[in-house]
């Protein structure tokens, strides 16, 4: 038997945007553990914001179990949070209730900032350093400094030891700004991943004296990009059947639903969502093909394949919710009738 030091990760109660939590316990097993061999666990709600005082028993209930390449024969546990009776989800817990289709694939794009004593990684004790332009998929110490790539690097690594589906990593258009890409089928797989990924992050940060800051906006009005996390996505009739007509009558669709994305798609999108540095305003819908200035950004691909494929979401902010995120992506893609378009085709 091998002692396996199994990490429980949660999101608190925090609003607008929970944090990650976690918290580690020691159990034997003859070989790594499935997710049906690990028990449910509990943890102070007092202390999360989640629970009072006098009835503070929260529960976590394993979801999802990844290898952890930064500990010797370590496991990640992905929790939902539920109340004492184990059964019941707790009012914080958003993964329980959106919906979710095996055949919805999604694909996020992180952006975030490193940083270190209350500034973006790489920008002067005064003022700013040069303006955007070399530092996007930027290369040498004087794009990226000495640190980041290290640890994007690692990041990667690590995520990939734990069987997450990361697909890339780049140097973003703001000095100290990174992008990494999950993919997933299924809006539940691809944003316990992502939040995996994020947790990942975070705890590799702490050796290095850095934060990662991943509110959309934390250089203000200012002449720097904001951080996002583009959503891709689309369904099996996507993929397969697609065509003009239905594309018309999605895109019509998610300009109807414009109120429910926002408020789902991240705190402080208004900061972001300005008409400027690659954004469509936040009180307009816009699609285009290869319109980085859209709501919506329709691949060549896309429209070359008749329609066909995965589109664009540009909205969502750096701190939003995939699970939330996702799922309002399918209830607006499901106000489409299916039939009609199949009928037109």
């Amino acid at each position: 038997m091998t002692k396996y030091k199994l990490e429980y990760i949660w999101l608190d109660g925090y609003k607008p945007v929970p944090n990650l939590r976690g918290k580690t316990q020691i159990k034997e097993f003859e070989s790594f553990p499935t997710l049906d061999q690990l028990p449910l666990w509990g943890f102070d709600g007092s202390s999360t914001q989640q629970a009072e005082g006098r009835s503070s028993d929260c529960v976590l209930k394993p979801v999802a179990v990844f290898p952890d390449g930064a500990r010797t024969n370590g496991v990640l546990v992905m929790c939902e949070v539920m109340m004492p009776d184990g059964v019941t989800p707790h009012e914080s817990n958003t993964r329980a209730t959106i919906l979710d289709d095996s055949g919805a694939w999604f694909g996020f794009e992180q952006e975030y900032f490193f940083y270190k004593d209350g500034r973006p990684l790489g920008f002067p004790d005064k003022g700013y350093p040069a303006p955007q332009g070399p530092y996007y998929t930027g290369v040498g110490y004087s794009n990226v400094g000495d640190v980041a790539r290290q640890i994007v690097e690692e990041h990667l690594d690590l995520c990939l030891y734990a069987g997450i589906n990361h697909e890339g990593i780049n140097a973003e258009v703001a000095k100290g700004q990174w992008e990494f890409q999950i993919f997933g089928k299924g809006s539940k797989k691809a944003a316990d991943e992502m939040w995996m990924a994020r947790y990942l992050l975070q705890r590799l940060t702490e050796k290095y004296g850095i934060d990662i800051e991943f509110h959309c906006k934390p250089l203000g009005a200012t002449d720097w990009n904001g951080s996002g996390m583009h959503a891709n996505f689309s369904t099996e009739y996507m993929r397969t059947v697609g065509g003009k007509e239905y594309f018309e009558a999605l895109m019509k669709a998610f300009e109807l639903a414009v109120a429910d994305h926002i408020a789902v798609y991240g705190p402080d999108n208004h900061m972001r969502l300005t008409g400027h540095h690659e954004t469509q305003a936040i009180d307009k819908f816009s699609y285009g093909i290869a319109d980085r200035g859209a709501s919506i950004r329709v691949p060549h691909s896309f429209v070359n394949n008749g329609y066909k494929g995965y589109l664009e979401d540009r909205r969502p902010n750096s701190q939003g919710d995939p699970y939330a995120i996702a799922s309002q992506i399918l209830k607006t893609i499901s106000t489409v009738p299916l039939a009609k378009a199949s009928a037109a085709a």
